[in-house]
């Protein structure tokens, strides 16, 4: 009789504990002023243990001015979504206005990243030399012999804590939701990788690694001599998301098309045009623009974030909302149909 109360017991303890972990991990605001935070902190002030490394530019002052200022965004006034956004480029003011205007966390980390000049020069450089490299700067782990950046330097280390910063200082954005419960950690499952160029190739190579939420990237990746695109994905292919313009650089000699082949976004539709199309572009993974830039290639490549170089349209307004809100917000479970890979993209370009 014993045994079997306990067992009764048991069981409805965790019929009750389970709805109401599930409501202990829904995000909701306590904010008694709700208004949209942007919160700025230096990441040598933040984590102590943090060094520069010169050799590749990874500095925190130059010509007197901080270089490591990290950022960050969120709006309490939106209902959240329950994702944060780590953005791997400079930042974007008006792309994180509209990030935290979609009830997106948002932030801009400060970590070794100016390597791309420095190593992997080579003439044809190795197959995995930059995707390694790219590893290692994502993660602080030793990826490659080609650089040594220590876990405090790295950006899933430098992600974490300024999150944990942002907890304490900003408790009304409730930034903690994003930290493991022991708080050594970011709940991935739930974080957007995005970046631009150099930026978004970082993004899709640590999603590689590490199981994310959803990628956006823009004008990217590249990395067209690498392998790494064909790798084993621990973030489920459908969560990849790509935007760029025809005349980019990295468009018009296959990098792009490449990338986003070998990842295998054909698999949830063709590439799309968002100047003639509408929202949901049919859920494919795979967009571009045509929009004139005067052919202008530079603009080309920074015009799909907010921006000068962004389109618009007579009265001043960006003509391409409707994609960036497609990009971050659209459910990754909504997928297009298959397309066979173009044979016109040139995939193997180290003899080309």
């Amino acid at each position: 009789m014993y045994q079997k109360s306990l067992c009764l017991l048991v069981l409805l303890t965790l019929v009750i504990s389970s709805p109401l972990q599930a409501a202990e991990r829904t995000l909701r605001y306590r904010d008694r002023k709700p208004q949209e935070y942007k919160l700025t902190a230096r990441a040598s002030k933040i984590d102590p243990r943090t060094k520069e490394h010169p050799e590749i530019d990874y500095v925190f002052e130059a010509k007197g001015k901080p270089q490591d200022v990290e950022h960050a965004v969120v709006d309490t006034r939106v209902k959240p979504r329950g994702k944060l956004v780590i953005w791997l480029m400079g930042y974007n003011s008006q792309l994180f206005d509209r990030l935290s205007s979609y009830g997106l966390h948002a932030i801009q980390v400060h970590y070794a990243n100016r390597w791309f000049s420095k190593v992997c020069r080579e003439n044809p450089v190795g197959e995995t030399c930059r995707g390694n490299v790219r590893l290692e700067a994502a993660t602080g782990e030793d990826y490659s012999d080609q650089v040594s950046i220590p876990h405090p330097d790295g950006m899933k280390e430098r992600a974490l804590q300024f999150v944990k910063w942002l907890a304490k200082e900003n408790p009304q954005g409730q930034w903690n939701y994003y930290l493991t419960p022991d708080g050594k950690d970011l709940r991935w499952e739930d974080v957007i990788m995005a970046g631009s160029s150099h930026g978004s190739t970082t993004a899709a190579r640590f999603a590689k690694h590490q199981k994310v939420s959803r990628v956006v990237m823009f004008c990217g990746p590249r990395d067209q001599l690498q392998n790494w695109q064909m790798l084993p994905s621990a973030t489920p292919t459908n969560r990849y998301f790509g935007f760029s313009h025809v005349l980019d650089g990295g468009w018009t000699a296959d990098h792009y098309c490449r990338s986003w082949e070998l990842i295998g976004l054909n698999e949830f539709g063709p590439i799309v045009n968002v100047d003639k199309a509408k929202p949901p572009y049919g859920n494919t993974r795979r967009l571009i623009t045509d929009f004139d830039v005067k052919n202008n290639t530079r603009r080309a490549h920074s015009s799909v974030v907010p921006g000068g170089n962004a389109g618009k349209n007579a009265k001043g307004q960006y003509i391409h909302e409707a994609v960036w809100r497609y990009l971050f917000t659209e459910p990754v479970d909504k997928v297009g149909k298959p397309v066979p890979l173009d044979p016109g993209c040139e995939k193997n370009q180290r003899d080309s």
